[in-house]
């Protein structure tokens, strides 16, 4: 009788059990159905695109159900998304296109390359100009004149008598130079030391076109100088022992240059232009033409005729010019030199060696600039 019992009972929970199983399974159906037949509704709607609630609401619908995701992912809501890639793409194009960096970075590319070009196309016509703040005069020199002290080619601070042959200076030493020098041969001339005080010193000799007029001869390499002091020779402010003593107030020292076949080795004279009221020397391709060394070329001083010995050779090819450059102590009377070039002069070596005998400067031709200018480029008259 027992065992009847347990029978019964067990028969009756199994038939509650699965009528609880089946009211749930229903419930989940109806759930599942109204999801599905929600989406699919929207769907038939049209081509417009679900709104964003109904997404909402359907992703937040019943999120720990795995059989309620399934019929969802099977619905056909895939065309729908992807519809909204499509369109998220091509705003995503549409930004790009009107980004205004990118459309100006590349316009501004494109005019750099075309200025470049041009700025190629500009310099190839270009040539170099260097402003020079002395310009040939013909006042200063000219064809019926002869040899004789530069007014252009001198330190403001030095002094011409009126013949200008003689130059002073105080007030550090300034330099001053001939209006024409010599590019061949064997030339000569005399400075003669008129007064040099208590304080008053000297350095006499050669300069080229570039030497410095605001130091002393001898200087830079552009000059070659004698100095009063001890006699020692200057160049590139360099003092070397030459002569067996200095000169004094009242002695005649003799200078003497040799440039054997020296036009062959000399620069090319420069092009002077006026540009834009300005004094200019042209070099057409913006480059120095290298000098070169005059073979068997030399610089020798006299002192009241008596040779000092040979003080620099192997010159480089050039116009020379006779130079001077005086000095003294504030407050005190000038250094004054007197020039003699020739053709007499006051102590003419009687024995220049194996030297070539030389000419007197006064007999170097005129070479001045006769100051005209036709489109940019210098006419050079030589007599």
């Amino acid at each position: 009788m027992m065992n009847s019992l347990r029978d019964t009972y067990k028969a009756d929970d199994d038939d509650s059990s699965n009528n609880n199983t089946n009211a749930a399974n229903g419930d989940i159906g109806l759930t599942t159905a109204d999801v599905i037949t929600k989406v699919s509704e929207d769907n038939e709607d049209g081509d417009e695109d679900p709104p964003s609630k109904k997404q909402k609401r359907l992703s937040s619908l019943t999120n720990g159900d795995q059989s309620v995701d399934e019929a969802v992912a099977r619905t056909p809501s895939q065309p729908t998304m992807e519809r909204m890639t499509t369109t998220t793409t091509t705003v995503k194009k549409s930004k790009k296109g009107n980004c205004i960096w990118t459309k100006s970075t590349s316009r501004k590319g494109k005019k750099k390359t075309k200025n470049n070009n041009h700025n190629v196309q500009e310099a190839e016509d270009k040539v170099l100009i260097t402003p020079i703040a002395r310009f040939p005069d013909k006042t200063d020199d000219s064809p019926d004149s002869k040899i004789c002290l530069s007014k252009v080619y001198k330190a403001e601070k030095v002094e011409l008598s009126d013949d200008r042959l003689s130059a002073g200076s105080t007030k550090g030493y300034r330099m001053v130079r001939a209006t024409r020098g010599v590019l061949e041969g064997a030339w000569y001339f005399e400075i003669k030391i008129v007064k040099l005080g208590e304080t008053g010193h000297t350095r006499l000799g050669w300069s080229m076109e570039k030497g410095d007029l605001q130091a002393p001869v001898g200087y830079d390499g552009n000059s070659f100088g004698y100095r009063d002091i001890d006699g020692s020779k200057i160049h590139k402010a360099l003092r070397e022992q030459y002569g067996e003593e200095g000169y004094v107030e009242g002695d005649v020292i003799g200078f003497y240059i040799s440039l054997p076949e020296g036009n062959l080795y000399a620069p090319k004279p420069p092009q002077y232009v006026w540009y834009k009221g300005q004094k200019y020397v042209c070099a057409p391709d913006g480059k120095e033409e290298p000098l070169k060394v005059v073979p068997g070329s030399e610089i020798s001083f006299f002192k009241n005729g008596v040779c000092q010995g040979v003080a620099f050779q192997d010159l480089f090819g050039g116009r020379y010019y006779p130079a001077a450059s005086m000095y003294t102590l504030p407050n005190q009377p000038n250094c004054v030199v007197k020039f003699n070039f020739g053709p007499e002069f006051e102590f003419f070596p009687e024995d220049f060696g194996s030297r070539t005998v030389p000419n007197p400067m006064v007999e170097v031709p005129y070479h001045g600039y006769d100051g005209k200018v036709e489109n940019c480029a210098s006419i050079e008259k030589k007599d």
